[in-house]
């Protein structure tokens, strides 16, 4: 038997972790895409300045580990919904803080609500030791 029969693909780690956060994802995103019509990007951004407040698209972008240009074109699809404002960093007229609308905290406390949800449901199928196993593993390779 040659290297490549032994191989198995379901088995491969980055294999497992790419179909587990597919099926997830697209899972949660009936409730912001069917809710909102938001993409991925958009979310995540909604989700970072509502968890932690103002930012620059840049400090969302190295949080989020999303390109900038990613970035840029999900601020303008939210800033065209109503969901955030630019303000223009006194400093460097290049940059601007970026902050969630009445609208887009409306949109954030309601899609909150859905992921708290569509995570206890997610973890529903773990018991309790599992399920934090599971997240410490996932944060510990995210971290890597």
């Amino acid at each position: 038997m040659s290297d490549h029969d032994s191989f198995d693909l379901q088995r491969f780690l980055p294999y497992l972790l790419a179909q587990a956060a597919e099926t997830a994802g697209t899972g949660f995103q009936r409730h912001y895409k069917g809710r909102y019509g938001m993409l991925r990007t958009e979310w995540r951004v909604l989700f970072h300045l509502g968890q932690f407040g103002p930012m620059t698209a840049k400090e969302i972008g190295d949080r989020a580990r999303v390109h900038k240009t990613k970035i840029s074109r999900a601020v303008s699809a939210l800033t065209a919904k109503r969901f955030l404002t630019r303000h223009v960093v006194a400093d460097d007229r290049r940059q601007a803080t970026l902050v969630l609308t009445r609208q887009g905290r409306a949109a954030f406390d309601d899609l909150n609500a859905a992921a708290q949800a569509f995570d206890a449901q997610l973890m529903a199928q773990f018991s309790a030791k599992e399920g934090a196993l599971l997240k410490r593993c996932l944060a510990a390779l995210a971290a890597t």
